[in-house]
């Protein structure tokens, strides 16, 4: 997987951080109400804090990629509830980022305490640590059912997208189809993604 670092989002690059702040602001807005360009320009400015912040937790940079992949669906899905919430843009996609990575250990040391007490009537885990590693595991279950519900091309266009860090040309030139109907189908699998975890939460 490939996670795309910042790129100029057209003009010059905003260079003080309550420029940053504010164009943040104008891309996450735009984002909860299904903007999938305003989306592009937003995973830009943020794929690279977000996959410093989960290898300096992760220390192992194919599940880095991985998680900070999940982060940055996680922000396309929960856009609208942050808007509604307010706050800092990055302040948010880096507690995001950290939770997720924190989750992802989490998990898998409680799948090797699993594996390594598998012989043991006594496995008593701290009820917070199950809740979370299984709150984890719920969600993921859930984008997965959610895509399931896609047609092909929208599927593939996001995961290849949103999960293998593909530009909209690469998506095109990957499944031979034209840049504009892969730039529409995933705009209405991403609206379709986030209606159908809106309604199973």
């Amino acid at each position: 997987m490939v996670i795309r670092t910042r790129q100029t989002t057209g003009g010059a690059p905003a260079t003080d951080a309550d420029d940053i702040d504010s164009e943040l602001d104008l891309l996450i807005n735009r984002v909860a109400v299904g903007d999938a360009e305003a989306f592009a320009k937003l995973y830009d400015f943020v794929a690279g804090p977000v996959l410093g912040i989960t290898t300096r937790v992760l220390r192992d940079h194919a599940r880095s990629e991985e998680v900070a992949q999940e982060v940055l669906l996680e922000i396309w899905l929960k856009a609208p509830q942050f808007c509604e919430q307010g706050g800092k843009v990055m302040a948010w996609v880096v507690t995001i980022a950290h939770r997720r990575a924190i989750d992802r250990i989490r998990h898998e040391q409680a799948s090797a305490d699993r594996e390594g007490r598998a012989g043991q009537l006594d496995v008593r885990r701290p009820v917070d640590e199950t809740v979370e590693a299984t709150m984890a595991r719920l969600e993921e279950q859930q984008v997965r059912h959610a895509l399931d519900g896609l047609s092909d091309l929208q599927r593939q266009s996001i995961v290849l997208a949103y999960y293998h860090g593909y530009t909209y040309r690469e998506v095109s030139e990957v499944l031979e189809t034209p840049i504009g109907t892969v730039k529409s189908r995933m705009r209405d699998g991403l609206l379709r993604l986030r209606e159908c975890l809106g309604a199973q939460q």
